[in-house]
């Protein structure tokens, strides 16, 4: 159980705007550093088309072998979903995972997709699902599929030492857990919210699932519980209360840039209405309204959508790359036909918005060949944006297990 450090409402703007607080030591916070970096970012992995598929599984520790012999690479983000839609939701997969991901020789910073909580209680990921009907005594998922308790399993396993990184290397980071207003007790319980600074660009997580942040799918197909509505309620405020605080600690310290890592694809209808969509709406406001009064490069990695994809959703007409095939090259989002399972013009989800100085990458995910990107990260430089560049940051898909 970790110990939580409450912050009265006085103090906490102050902790958020002083950088001071935490010494230029490797913590958390810390402006002046301006090295180059270079990030492996991948996501929706290892995945499988059963309960019983382990292919992406046995290919996962060849696969961080490729991460880790890359000698520029000195971080690792994975943007959530460690499972697909078609697998349980089991403590034993779960370990499994975090087993596989102590053979990262870097941090690893992770951030939990809809797969591996959210979506426990869907029947195809186990959610009242047993070994033994009819009687009913024992669930193939954790907790019956329960997505609470899922989530608190989750963090359990990968947020066990709360403020550090997973991989070989432990990276303090700033964890919500211990940085949370007192007037907002329930912020507190976001121990996967963290934030950091590297080579002049300030990163941050924060948990918001695929699909529809958790709001369209009512748990178990019944009806409305009050433990869902509070769920969504009170994670979206913690989401927003540490975007808040981000920003407020990137404008503080002259950061060059922002990095948001998330799991939702918040711009991807997946043949679904735009209505299946709106409830992402508080985050894309709050990170449109932000980005424009940090006015510098902000960048946004997400999954879930499992196509690679370089775009600005925030503004109209701006450079659109999309993988059009599994494991292709990218060609102009324009020329995609409708019948694609594609949106092709994302901004049209999302009218109003005009922010220049946005940007989005979906990595490629939960199909072979594997790939990861690599992210570059120059301070300094301003790379107008491009299907590979954009402010201080360049990126290219590697794919190494052919």
């Amino acid at each position: 159980m970790h110990r939580r450090r409450i912050i009265p409402a006085a103090l906490a703007a102050a902790l958020f705007a002083g950088a001071g607080v935490f010494a230029q030591n490797g913590t958390p916070i810390n402006p002046n550093s301006k090295n180059p970096l270079t990030v492996a970012v991948y996501g929706d992995s290892p995945y499988g088309v059963s309960p019983t598929d382990t292919t992406q599984t046995d290919k996962t520790l060849a696969f961080i072998s490729t991460i880790n012999a890359d000698p520029k690479v000195d971080l690792v983000l994975h943007v959530g979903d460690i499972h697909s839609g078609k697998q349980f939701c089991t403590e034993a997969y779960d370990r499994q995972v975090f087993n596989l991901w102590t053979a990262f020789k870097n941090p690893l910073i992770y951030t939990p997709g809809d797969n591996e909580w959210a979506d426990c209680h869907k029947a195809g990921e186990g959610g009242h699902v047993y070994l033994d009907p009819p009687t009913n005594s024992m669930p193939v998922d954790f907790a019956d599929g329960n997505p609470v308790a899922n989530l608190d399993l989750i963090r359990s396993i990968f947020f066990g030492i709360p403020g550090y990184s997973l991989g070989g290397r432990k990276k303090q980071v700033l964890s919500q857990a211990f940085n949370y207003d007192a007037a907002r007790p329930s912020d507190g319980n976001y121990v996967e919210n963290v934030m950091w600074e590297q080579s002049r660009v300030l990163f941050l997580t924060i948990n918001v699932p695929g699909g529809s942040n958790d709001d369209s799918d009512n748990w178990f197909g019944q009806a409305r519980t009050q433990a869902q509505t509070d769920e969504i309620a009170q994670r979206t405020q913690a989401d927003l209360d540490w975007l808040d605080a981000a920003f407020a600690q990137a404008q503080k310290d002259g950061v060059q840039a922002v990095v948001i890592q998330v799991q939702a694809d918040m711009w991807d209808l997946d043949s679904k209405p735009v209505s299946h969509l709106a409830n992402y709406e508080p985050f894309i406001g709050n990170i449109a309204a932000h980005t424009q009064a940090f006015g510098k490069p902000v960048l946004l990695f997400n999954g879930d959508s499992h196509h690679y994809r370089s775009d600005n959703p925030l503004k109209q007409g701006q450079p659109c790359a999309f993988e059009a095939g599994i494991g292709t090259g990218t060609v102009a989002c324009s020329s995609i036909p409708a019948a694609v399972d594609f949106t092709p013009d994302a901004w049209t989800n999302h009218p109003g918005y005009n922010v220049a100085n946005f940007h989005r990458v979906v990595v490629h995910g939960s199909t072979e060949p594997l790939e990861w990107l690599r992210l570059t990260i120059t301070p300094g430089a301003n790379a107008p944006a491009s299907s590979n560049a954009f402010g201080p940051f360049t990126w290219e898909r590697i794919q190494p297990l052919q």
